[in-house]
Order: C-alpha cells, then sequence, then structure tokens
C-alpha cells in the first residue's frame, strides 16, 4: 500500500479545480455569502443529523469499511480522521461534509454495487475533497442554491447577486473539483483500472449484469466523447447541457465520460509518477496511525469523545436561551 505523508493537496490538485476556485472568490457577492455562511450555518447541526439517522462505522460496525477508511487515511494523510456513515438508499452515492469535523456517507445502494476495492475508490475520492478543503465550499454552495430556489426565507440580502453569476461559479467549480477528488483516488489505488470501473458503476452499474460490462469499451466510449469537440457547435451543446439557463438547472459533476480521460491522462503523467517516488509539494505533517485500536479501548474514546460533544452542545444552547431573553 502507498503511503504519502505529508502529502500537500497542492501535489495533486487538478488545475482546473484550482483556477476555477480563484473565479469562484472573484465572483461579486462571494465575500458577503462567505460572511453570512460563516455566521448562519454550522457543521455541528450536519453531524448531529448524520449520528441520529445513519449508521457510524466503527471497529465493531461494519468493520471492514472502518479498516478501508483508515489505510485510506493513511495514504493521504488526512486530518483528522473522518467520521463514517452508512445511509440507508436506494441510490448509489457518497458524499463528503464538514471540514473540522469532517464526514463520509454512503449510501447502501453502494455498498451493494461495488466490490471492496471499488468501495475502497469511493472512500479515498470523497478524502481527495476534504484534504482538499472543498467540503467547506460544497456546503457554502447547498446553501446559496437553497436561497435561489426559494427554499429558505432567510436571502441575508443575496438574492439579488445571483444574477452575477454566483450560482454559475459554484457549479462550474463543484465539477471541476471532482477531477482533483479522482486523483486522489488514483493515489491510494496505485492503480487507475479499480477507479475507472467504480466510475463506470457509476455511470450506469448493474450488479445483475455485470457480466457483460466492459470497461474497455467504456473507455473508448469517452475518447469518442472528447472527439466530439472537434465540432465547435458540440461544444456549445456541452455547455449549455451543463448549464440550464433558462430554467436555472446546473450539473453538479463532471460526465463520467470526461472524468475517466482526465484521470486516463493523468495516470501517466509526470506530475503523477513524482509523487509517486516521494518527490511532492508537502505539509509537514506527519504519517497517520491506522492501527486499529482494540473495540474496547475504542468503544471507551467514543463515550468520552461524546460527552464532550454534548457538554459543548449544552453550552451552546444555553448560549443561545440567554440571548433570547
Amino acid at each position: 500500500m502507498p503511503s504519502y505523508p505529508g502529502l500537500s493537496p497542492d501535489a495533486f490538485r487538478h488545475p482546473l479545480d484550482t483556477q476555477a476556485e480563484q473565479a469562484l472568490r472573484s465572483v461579486p457577492g462571494f465575500d458577503l455569502v462567505a460572511r453570512q455562511f460563516v455566521e448562519f450555518v454550522y457543521e455541528r447541526p450536519r453531524y448531529v443529523h448524520l449520528m441520529g439517522n445513519n449508521i457510524e462505522v466503527g471497529p465493531r460496525q461494519y468493520a471492514n469499511l472502518y479498516q478501508i477508511l483508515r489505510e485510506c487515511v493513511q495514504v493521504l494523510d488526512v486530518r483528522p480522521e473522518p467520521v463514517m456513515f452508512v445511509s440507508q438508499s436506494a441510490m448509489a452515492n457518497a458524499f463528503a461534509l464538514g471540514q473540522e469535523r469532517p464526514s463520509i456517507v454512503l449510501s447502501t445502494a453502494l455498498l451493494d454495487l461495488m466490490s471492496e476495492a471499488e468501495l475502497k475508490t469511493a472512500i479515498a475520492h470523497e478524502l481527495g475533497h476534504i484534504k482538499c478543503g472543498h467540503t467547506t465550499l460544497t456546503q457554502m454552495a447547498m446553501w446559496v442554491i437553497q436561497v435561489a430556489s426559494g427554499l429558505s426565507e432567510i436571502t441575508f440580502g443575496i438574492s439579488s447577486l445571483v444574477s452575477t453569476g454566483l450560482l454559475m461559479a459554484f457549479y462550474e467549480w463543484a465539477r471541476k473539483a471532482e477531477l482533483s477528488a479522482d486523483r486522489a483516488a488514483l493515489l491510494v489505488m496505485d492503480d487507475a483500472q479499480p477507479v475507472l470501473k467504480s466510475m463506470m458503476l457509476m455511470a450506469g452499474g448493474s450488479h445483475r449484469y455485470a457480466h457483460e460490462l466492459s470497461l474497455e469499451e467504456f473507455i473508448k466510449q469517452s475518447e469518442k466523447y472528447q472527439a466530439l469537440d472537434q465540432d465547435n457547435l458540440n461544444q456549445v451543446y456541452k455547455f449549455l447541457l451543463y448549464n440550464n439557463l433558462a430554467q436555472n438547472i446546473f450539473m453538479t459533476h463532471p460526465y463520467t465520460v470526461e472524468r475517466v480521460h482526465f484521470l486516463r491522462e493523468w495516470s501517466v503523467s509526470q506530475d503523477y509518477q513524482n509523487i509517486r517516488s516521494g518527490n511532492y509539494p508537502r505539509t509537514g505533517q506527519g504519517a497517520v496511525d491506522v492501527t486499529v485500536k482494540s473495540p474496547e479501548a475504542a468503544e471507551q474514546e467514543q463515550v468520552e469523545k461524546l460527552r464532550q460533544e454534548i457538554e459543548e452542545l449544552q453550552r451552546e444552547i444555553d448560549r443561545m436561551k440567554r440571548s433570547q431573553r
């Protein structure tokens, strides 16, 4: 298993991700949204929701997934270690949220669709989002989308700013961020095949017809899709498919075949080989210990952590009550 102690996200972050984030931060209204988000939206409610409505992964609960998570955390040197949950859902999906209190959520449909190797790529992908700091911007984007869609009565004065392109910039950045997370998955797996196969499964995988799926054909499909760009009109169509401006509907992820193309391109690059050989930017942090603690020690640690969080939550509730008097 590879290991990249002190790995900086700059080592593998896709340049399109970096460019899109810079463009997002330069859009008029972003600073206002950021201030309001920090003031009114917290990670804690989302964490409480996950804890209350999903299964937390640990040494005694989905033990294999817990070990996979810790292995991936070691490879990418992610701190703090995220808490992982399994959510009951018929849709194969995985997502990450939170930065100071990061969490990863896997759906039960994803567990049923993928092998352990493929699930490892999904977990590594989500850790890539956390490592790159994508989760805070993602949560901001979700909040802005709710406001823009009229799902929230509290607009904090940003409704008029949506027309400046802020919403569109958020989606453009979110799509490019996926390319960096795909690279993180490749670093963990040290082999493009399982990463590409997991992409194929997410695009249209079937457990029943798995024996009829061909990764080679899917790769050919991705190259045919890239070839469409030779016609300028097709590029216009792609843009409009990603951004339905008439109905304010935007895609949150790149087309899967595009992700296949970008990852295959990076897998044979010198940048990737440099990281594999240990030549990469570092943050100065050391490697993460992934030794699985005994169930008793892990349980006691969780009990103490939960006790501290309950006390902290109670103090926050008391503070809010006092402020309303």
